[in-house]
């Protein structure tokens, strides 16, 4: 990242200096503007014939002068421009090696079913976006698609926006239609959809007071589990003739309660449906921009010291790349003996003395008769 914030460094010198020209350039152009104007109006109302030639001829000399000098000095600061621009340019070919075909497996894509499976992760990237032209996909990608893929995105989607106008109505219908399932996940949206539609109710003030009363049946399912959170709801009816921003309870009014619905919906939903909660395309991509400026910077010193046998297979990486928490969706064992991570044809196996190899391993240590 510290090359993407030293272009971004020099990307903001540039665009301050663009905005820096552009007023001085209005003020300048404007000031040069009244004073031809004001120079034309006393032509008018005078005449050339009363005017004293001598001071006309002068006037006209300086203001053609201030133009003229206008007119260097923008066209001098729109060169410098041009240096701080190509100045970008190369700090990206510094900080950026433009080819990287040396750490990326030859041929990767020759194979027709990896093609498949890349245009159809995009076609998934695309629908998860909200971008559902099918024919659009099926031209593009000759991927031929499958109405039953789509329409659940198709409704996620409808049901996102719905709820980013802050309207749960759809939502709160999905729920209830999927209510088993959500409790088998442990899900709590329903409950929060409630939570979030009886705020809105208290919104309204006192005259949604009996409306708030008749909604909060909805709650009884949830009673059990969530007593605490429906117990200070039904205590802010309260203070509901003075206002709930002026009590104790004006935390219930934040706003983040919406992102945050957001994102509880598109989890459990994706859960629903096997889905991950984030596009494998978008991790794919953030993960190869952390690993491929390690990548580089391995190859570099690989050819520096000249060990070229050290990395010859292009589809296992050299060194092992830490790509954050947020990357981590099971738990990795790699074999301390045979150095290769286990499977579940070759499962990790626990020994007597505590330590745990590959079964493979085991078995090669049995027939060894040790």
């Amino acid at each position: 990242m510290e090359q993407c914030a030293c272009v971004e460094r020099e990307l903001e010198k540039v665009l301050h200096r663009f905005v820096t020209y552009g007023h001085q350039s209005e003020e300048r152009l404007d000031e040069l503007l009244r004073n031809v104007c004001e120079l034309r109006s006393r032509l008018v109302a005078y005449g050339v014939q009363d005017a004293d030639l001598s001071v006309l001829h002068q006037t006209m000399a300086q203001c053609c002068k201030e133009i003229k000098e206008t007119v260097q000095m923008l066209a001098s600061r729109h060169k410098d421009i041009h240096g701080s621009v190509s100045k970008v340019g190369k700090a990206i070919d510094r900080n950026f090696d433009a080819e990287v075909s040396a750490v990326v497996a030859e041929n990767v894509w020759d194979s027709p079913e990896r093609q498949k499976y890349l245009s159809e992760t995009i076609v998934e990237h695309l629908y998860r976006q909200g971008i559902c032209n099918s024919h659009l996909c099926s031209l593009e990608s000759g991927v031929v698609i499958d109405m039953s893929m789509k329409q659940p995105f198709l409704e996620l989607n409808r049901i996102l926006e719905a709820l980013r106008t802050q309207d749960l109505r759809p939502a709160l219908e999905w729920a209830v239609t999927n209510r088993q399932r959500l409790l088998d996940l442990n899900s709590t949206l329903e409950f929060k959809l409630h939570r979030l539609y009886f705020i809105s109710l208290l919104n309204g003030g006192i005259s949604k007071q009996q409306e708030a009363l008749q909604y909060a049946r909805h709650f009884q399912p949830f009673a059990s589990q969530h007593q605490r959170d429906i117990q200070i709801l039904m205590g802010s009816l309260v203070y509901l003739r003075h206002g709930i921003e002026n009590s104790p309870y004006r935390s219930l009014l934040e706003t983040d309660q919406w992102a945050e619905i957001c994102n509880i919906f598109t989890r459990d939903a994706c859960a629903l449906l096997g889905l991950s909660v984030e596009s494998p395309l978008s991790v794919s991509f953030a993960s190869g921009c952390m690993a491929l400026p390690v990548l580089m910077n391995i190859k570099q010193v690989i050819e520096q010291r000249q060990c070229s046998g050290v990395w010859t297979h292009k589809d296992e990486l050299p060194i092992e790349i830490d790509l954050g928490k947020k990357c981590w969706y099971h738990s990795v064992f790699a074999c301390p003996i045979l150095r290769q991570q286990t499977s579940e044809s070759n499962p990790p196996m626990k020994l007597i003395c505590g330590h745990v190899i590959s079964r493979d391993a085991l078995n090669k240590l049995t027939n060894a008769g040790k």
